[in-house]
């Protein structure tokens, strides 16, 4: 067995074992679809590596793969574990893992992370086997665009005043202080106070209140992805943060609006898990996903 660096030409092996990993679900595997940008170093530093029992380097014995990411210089994030279904339980997913925890020590991170969907039963068991501890989870919001959408609230875009409400908020505490990250797609962060100015310059930030700020939000990207034929696009909202129903609506209603000026089909908006906000978010007809969304973490000695 060799853990090693992903290659180019290993993608049919990579291809074979993780194109039907999700059609029990009737879904397909990102993978396959992106492993070649995937793989390819980018904007941060990060690593891809598999495990090959092949006899012959590149081989078409590739058992599993997974990647690492630097976020900052303290975060790391974890994605892409996929194992061989023939070769599941056998070690090679904590084998991988302790590599990747390796290589993200040596890079400085004192902590990882990583995103599992809360159906994924035999993920969540991988992590705890790994040393990931239960670490956050959230569910998204999904508003309709809509160009005619009207806050009931005061929308500013003073950054500072979006941080101090987001550094005492319950939304912040709930969350342990993250939100998508603004590289990494589908990755998680520590929200800082020079991300809110970047964006409030960007003009992509949104601060509600009257005599007093009630809630903040902020476009963190548009991405689009094929659909049947279709090309759709999506706005992400990196985190959602309210103390009141009333803000919770003004929200959702600058979102349905920000949406709908950048020319989105569809919006996902990261709001914390709990009855208390998933109800707010009913309340104002905005459509919420089936299931929560898990993140682990795990504190590098």
């Amino acid at each position: 067995m060799e853990i090693r660096s992903a290659r180019p030409d290993d993608y049919d092996a990579v291809a074979a074992f993780t194109s039907d990993t999700w059609s029990d679900r009737g879904g397909s595997d990102y993978i396959p679809d992106i492993y070649h940008d995937w793989i390819d170093p980018g904007e941060q530093t990060q690593v891809t590596l598999l495990v090959d029992i092949g006899d012959e380097t590149p081989s078409d014995e590739v058992v599993a793969i997974a990647q690492m990411v630097m976020l900052s210089e303290y975060e790391a994030w974890a994605q892409g574990m996929r194992v061989a279904p023939d070769h599941r339980k056998q070690g090679y997913a904590s084998k991988l893992n302790d590599a990747l925890f390796d290589w993200a020590r040596e890079q400085g991170a004192k902590r990882v992370r990583n995103m599992i969907h809360s159906w994924n039963i035999p993920s969540l068991s991988t992590a705890r086997a790994a040393g990931f501890e239960p670490g956050i989870e959230f569910r998204w919001a999904t508003p309709d665009p809509d160009l005619d959408a009207e806050s009931d609230l005061r929308v500013s875009t003073d950054a500072d005043a979006a941080w101090a409400f987001w550094t005492d908020s319950d939304t912040r505490h709930e969350l342990k202080g993250l939100a998508l990250d603004p590289v990494e797609s589908w990755a998680v962060s520590e929200l800082t106070r020079e991300r809110l100015h970047d964006v409030a310059d960007d003009g992509r930030l949104f601060v509600v209140g009257d005599d007093r700020v009630s809630g903040m939000t902020y476009r963190n990207r548009t991405y689009a992805r094929e659909i049947d034929g279709e090309t759709v696009t999506w706005a992400e909202y990196a985190v959602a943060a309210w103390d009141s129903q009333p803000a919770c609506q003004a929200l959702m209603d600058a979102v349905r609006r920000d949406a709908a000026e950048v020319g989105a089909d569809r919006t996902r908006v990261l709001v914390p898990e709990g009855v208390e906000w998933a109800s707010d978010v009913a309340y104002t007809h905005s459509g919420l996903a089936e299931e929560p969304t898990f993140v682990m973490d795990a504190e590098l000695s």
